[in-house]
Formats: C-alpha cells, sequence, structure tokens
C-alpha cells in the first residue's frame, strides 16, 4: 500500500481509537497540518494533542462541519470513528444536514456516509480512504491471539461467516453470533458491542459463542471502517463471547498490545477468518 503524502488532511472524527491512530500515522508519514472535526459526546478529547485545529460540532451540524474545512483550506478529508447509532435518531439536524436526510431513502450506514461524501464534494472536499494511514494496524491473514479454537467453534466460525457475509450484503449490519450451529444476535441498530452482550447473554450461563464480524463485498472504505479492540474483547470476554473472528486486510486492530493482553486475560480467540473452508 503507498504512502500518501500532503500538506494538510481533514480528519472528520468520530468515537474511539481510529481518529487518534490516524492522526497519528498521518503525522508520522508526513503530512504538515492536521485539522480534526470532532463530535461532542463522541470524539476523544485526545484528538486536542494530536491535531493542529479542532473544530467541535453536534452531530447533524453537517454544514458547520464542511465550513470548519472549506475556512482551513482542506481540500482532502477522512472518515475515521463511529458515531453512536442512537444519534441517527436524537441529533438535531441543520438545514443542510436536513436535506441531506431527506434525499437518502435507506438510511444506513453506508448511503449515509456516501450522501456526506457527496455534499463534500459539491465544496471542493475530496473524501478519501483512510487506509493508507492504517496499514500498521490492519489484521494480517493468519493473525490469532488468545486461546486456540476447538474444532466444534471452527464449525460455528464458518457457519457465522456464511450468515455475517449475508447480513452485510443486506446493508443490516457487520457482527454475527453463533453458538453450537445456533445463529443467537444479529447485529442491526445497537452497533457491535451491545449485539456481542445480547449474543452471550442468549448463549447461557455457560457462554461459548463464537462471533464473526465482517463487511460486505465491495465495501467503501472510506468509512465506516470495521474495527476492533481492547473494549471489544472486554465486552466479549464479559458476556460469554470466546471468539471473534474478523476479515484480514479490512479491519483495523486497535491497542494491539492491550489487545492481546485482555486476550490472553479474559480467554477470548481474536482470529483472522480464513480464507479456506478448514483452516487447519
Amino acid at each position: 500500500m503507498g504512502t500518501v503524502v500532503m500538506n494538510t488532511l481533514g480528519i472528520i472524527a468520530g468515537s474511539r481509537g481510529l481518529p487518534l491512530l490516524v492522526a497519528r500515522e498521518a503525522r508520522r508519514l508526513g503530512v504538515k497540518s492536521i485539522v480534526a472535526v470532532a463530535v461532542e459526546g463522541e470524539t476523544d478529547p485526545a484528538i486536542s494533542g494530536l491535531a493542529d485545529q479542532v473544530v467541535w460540532v453536534k452531530v447533524g451540524q453537517l454544514g458547520r462541519l464542511i465550513e470548519a474545512f472549506r475556512e482551513r483550506g482542506v481540500q482532502q478529508c477522512v472518515m475515521a470513528g463511529q458515531i453512536a447509532p442512537k444519534n441517527l435518531f436524537d441529533l438535531r439536524p441543520d438545514l443542510r444536514a436536513m436535506k441531506l436526510l431527506w434525499s437518502v431513502k435507506e438510511r444506513h450506514a453506508h448511503s449515509l456516509f456516501a450522501a456526506v461524501g457527496r455534499e463534500l464534494e459539491r465544496d471542493g472536499i475530496q473524501l478519501i480512504d483512510a487506509l493508507p494511514w492504517l496499514g500498521p494496524a490492519l489484521v494480517q491473514p493468519g493473525y490469532q491471539a488468545g486461546p486456540a479454537l476447538t474444532e466444534v467453534q471452527w464449525q460455528d466460525l464458518r457457519l457465522g461467516a456464511r450468515v455475517a457475509r449475508e447480513v452485510a450484503r443486506l446493508e443490516i449490519g457487520q457482527t454475527v453470533v453463533v453458538k453450537e450451529g445456533v445463529v443467537l444476535a444479529v447485529e442491526a441498530f445497537e452497533g457491535t458491542d451491545r449485539c456481542l452482550a445480547r449474543g452471550g447473554e442468549l448463549a447461557g450461563r455457560q457462554g461459548g459463542a463464537v462471533a464473526v464480524k465482517l463487511p460486505k463485498a465491495g465495501h467503501d472504505m472510506r468509512f465506516d471502517i470495521p474495527c476492533a479492540g481492547a473494549k471489544t474483547v472486554e465486552t466479549c470476554g464479559q458476556s460469554g463471547v470466546r471468539v471473534l473472528a474478523l476479515e484480514p486486510g479490512r479491519t483495523i486492530l486497535l491497542e494491539r498490545a492491550e489487545t492481546e493482553m485482555l486476550c490472553r486475560q479474559q480467554s477470548v480467540s481474536l482470529v483472522a477468518l480464513p480464507a479456506e473452508p478448514n483452516p487447519r
């Protein structure tokens, strides 16, 4: 993956560690100026120590977001991090966001973020792929942390992968939880962590559920990049989910050292989804 060098990069910064990772890597790779638009109640305040300029907005202030980039000469930006799903209904959209919402018939992550990308382009701001700054954090083929999987867990993983691909194709969600051949939970509006918690609860007192998280085929990696990290593993451990499989090359692993330590402490297996039906 080639290195992208530019003078100024804008970051639309959502929650958790991904915006911080993008900012650090962009700086390391020679980006001279970083302008972040941060979301109140979502973005980690630590972004202020990594970006040259930070503008805080509320969810739904699309006009202010675009104006913040325009005023600072940003011509290229990336989306990094998520916005809590509930905010789709709690937001107070400004006029520009309201027009965007009216123009989108099916309101899932891909359609909404694609519409935001089109609005940015109308003002001369190109929404680009963040992956060039995330190469070191990508899950690689063959990756595994935590205990080795049992044969039953491999079988559940393969079932979960088949179901997850269909769920992702239908733009419903990216995560599926299964146990002993039974689909327990499918991610929809609630997001990954709540899906994992619900699936783990339905697995019963002994736990042992297997989760698979992956994007759809042809997923636009400019937005809604699949991620997992320490919080994800902690949720798995607390919920009795014993395996979480991720698609290599298209999933970001956040806080790698802390995440792998938690895998050992919580007896959670974090694995790259194998390309072959039988990985052994």
